[in-house]
């Protein structure tokens, strides 16, 4: 029997919220990731669509499940698998999914290379999957029409009997470039009506990723010197220019070789005392020797 509540019962909003700790996750999305304006505006609105069908729910009004596969669009080195991490907690803690991990698989996780070979692993990768979060990334190399023995067609074909017959219990997130994603979708039409929830990730700006840059050496427990930020910016503007740029994750290489260069520069300085500052300092020629600036 189905219990009727008047139009005038209460239910206290911040208290439950507050039952849900995801106010946790969406300042964790704060502070961890630098811009993503866009991204994170969507990721609330998106988690008071979940929290207001579960009141709705308390209160036995019917309403249609809502959509909770994703799309995640955008270049490399956005934040996008960070995200995918953060979504994964806030479907957990409102209860759409049971477990709460999230899985990353690409395309060779899921196809196979001969006839019979593409079922099995993609249902093993949906088994480790369940009750939780499936990040496919680069999501689009999993159709290819001009290959006519290609077998990522089955794959898809069984992502899409899980995820309307499973939904309860699964939530996939495509991933990857916006205009091979869309063009993805175009090719699929039944896999882009079960995607409700579209979230593009721009391109970081030079000084957001000087930003990013900061924060990845604090958590090495170096810096730089009070010079070495308009460096490092001048060569996130230059490296934004070349082929393969991949937002934070070219910072976080051009802060490794950084890295390489400052060990290098106190291994040649031969019997000098070291202080602590010279060991966490980089400094500016430890950036100006990339390729960028020496390259003519």
């Amino acid at each position: 029997m189905t219990t009727k509540f008047k139009e005038d019962t209460l239910l206290n909003l911040k208290e439950e919220y507050e039952k849900t700790k995801i106010q946790e996750i969406i300042d964790e999305l704060e502070q961890e990731l630098i811009g993503l304006s866009p991204v994170k505006t969507r990721i609330k609105e998106i988690a008071a669509l979940l929290l207001v069908d579960r009141l709705r729910n308390q209160l036995s009004l019917v309403s249609g499940s809502p959509g909770l596969h994703m799309s995640f669009t955008g270049s490399p080195g956005t934040g996008k698998t960070t995200v995918a991490m953060k979504m994964a907690d806030i479907l957990h803690r409102l209860n759409y999914i049971r477990k709460g991990h999230l899985l990353t698989v690409t395309r060779d996780d899921l196809v196979g290379q001969y006839i019979g070979h593409t079922a099995p692993k993609t249902k093993e990768v949906l088994k480790q999957a369940m009750g939780g979060v499936l990040f496919i990334d680069e999501a689009y190399y999993l159709y290819k029409p001009d290959n006519e023995r290609d077998y990522g067609a089955e794959a898809i074909e069984i992502l899409l009997q899980v995820m309307e017959n499973q939904r309860d219990d699964l939530v996939v997130i495509f991933a990857g470039y916006k205009e091979k994603m869309d063009k993805f979708y175009e090719s699929n039409p039944g896999l882009s009506s079960r995607v409700t929830n579209h979230v593009d990730f721009p391109d970081y700006t030079a000084e957001e990723l000087l930003e990013i840059a900061k924060l990845m050496l604090e958590e090495q427990q170096y810096k730089f010197a009070d010079d070495a930020d308009t460096v490092l910016l001048d060569y996130a503007e230059r490296r934004m220019k070349q082929p393969h740029f991949a937002n934070a994750r070219s910072m976080r290489n051009a802060i490794d070789r950084a890295r390489m260069r400052q060990a290098n520069r106190i291994f040649s300085s031969g019997d000098k005392i070291l202080t602590k500052s010279d060991l966490i300092t980089i400094q500016s020629e430890d950036i100006l020797q990339s390729r960028l600036f020496t390259q003519k």
